[in-house]
């Protein structure tokens, strides 16, 4: 048994990562804890028991930088497997990324996040190393782009 606020690693987490985009940019933050510690990432974190993705995802999204967003659906599902030098797990998430509309607030560090801040797509993929989370944000931009004009026809 695991006493309460410990992490038990024995099976994977769920978490969630919320992408929102606004003005060809998406909110990002900068860790403040483990797992990745000062790297840039989504903002998300650990789904409580007895809520939905999406109420997690609205809840981690204020709670780190105190913008209000309005979860739309799934994008994808990723799993981040942090291992130790020994080769046991440190950590495995199982995170579902969830795009989230902006509805309120100027982002801010609160909570585990040392900095939040919009930034345009291309930025935010080279600021942040996680792989699928790069991916995961190409993807928001295209299924967001409009769609390209079509001549009419003379």
């Amino acid at each position: 048994m695991v006493a309460p606020g410990d992490k038990d690693w024995s099976r994977p987490r769920v978490g969630v990562g919320v992408v929102v985009m606004r003005r060809g940019a998406v909110l990002t933050v900068r860790r403040g804890k483990p797992p990745g510690e000062g790297e840039w990432s989504l903002p998300g974190g650990s789904q409580e028991l007895g809520e939905t993705l999406f109420e997690a995802a609205a809840r981690e999204v204020r709670e780190e930088t105190g913008v209000t967003v309005a979860p739309v659906r799934v994008l994808a599902a990723v799993d981040n497997i942090v291992r130790n030098d020994a080769g046991g797990i440190d950590y495995h998430y199982a995170i579902i990324d969830i795009l989230a509309e902006w509805q309120s607030g100027d982002p801010m560090p609160l909570d585990d996040a040392l900095d939040a801040r919009w930034a345009p797509v291309e930025e935010a993929v080279r600021m942040i190393r996680f792989p699928a989370a790069r991916a995961v944000i190409r993807a928001a931009a295209n299924a967001l782009a409009p769609p390209p004009s079509v001549p009419k026809p003379d």
